[in-house]
């Protein structure tokens, strides 16, 4: 029943993913596709409207892809399920938090996950980093509009830095790499401004 399958894999994730939601879509990405619930192109595009969209990505995720699945009740059943092992734990550590402060055993596997966590992130970047260059894996269709927007956005955040010694506002780099994607899929598609 897929009710229970989108309860029970959006629960399985919510409760072994640490470091949060770039943490989690890597998983997410094996436990959906392997299940054939989304392609591959589809699954970026709505880890892309997850992550424009406010509120954490790992219950956009899961309410995207429970309401693809399993219409208003599977939304409502995978958000609750990656939502509420993160409530029990938390639950759980406010009533014996300040015991396990001092406990190296505790402190030994926090340092253990965060490295985890960490290899779990430069995977998600490297895997939408290729996925975002490469529109076609087949035929391996190298996307030069995509990276002439990466490079953009990097040599602009670079610049930026030196001249002002701080970083570029994250809100101003989507509007510039939306705007960037805009002018050139227009020119790539042959439309004339």
């Amino acid at each position: 029943m897929i009710y229970f399958e989108l309860f029970y894999v959006f629960f399985l994730v919510g409760l072994f993913t640490f470091g949060g939601g770039y943490a989690m879509i890597s998983i997410l990405e094996t436990e959906i596709l392997s299940r054939s619930w989304l392609d591959s192109a589809t699954f970026y595009n709505i880890v892309s409207i997850s992550e424009s969209t406010p509120g954490p990505i790992a219950i956009n995720m899961a309410t995207f892809v429970g309401r693809m699945q399993g219409g208003v009740l599977g939304s409502v059943l995978a958000t609750i399920g990656v939502t509420l092992p993160s409530f029990i734990i938390i639950l759980l550590i406010v009533s014996i938090f300040s015991k396990l402060l001092d406990n190296k055993i505790f402190n030994a596997i926090l340092y253990g996950i965060k490295a985890v966590v960490v290899g779990l992130i430069i995977a998600t970047a490297c895997s939408f980093l290729f996925n975002s260059l490469v529109n076609d894996i087949s035929t391996f269709n190298f996307d030069f509009v995509a990276l002439v927007i990466f490079l953009s956005i990097i040599l602009l955040s670079v610049l930026y830095k030196r001249k002002t010694k701080k970083a570029i506002s994250p809100y101003l780099i989507l509007i510039i790499s939306g705007v960037l994607g805009i002018i050139l899929y227009l020119i790539d598609s042959g439309f004339v401004l």
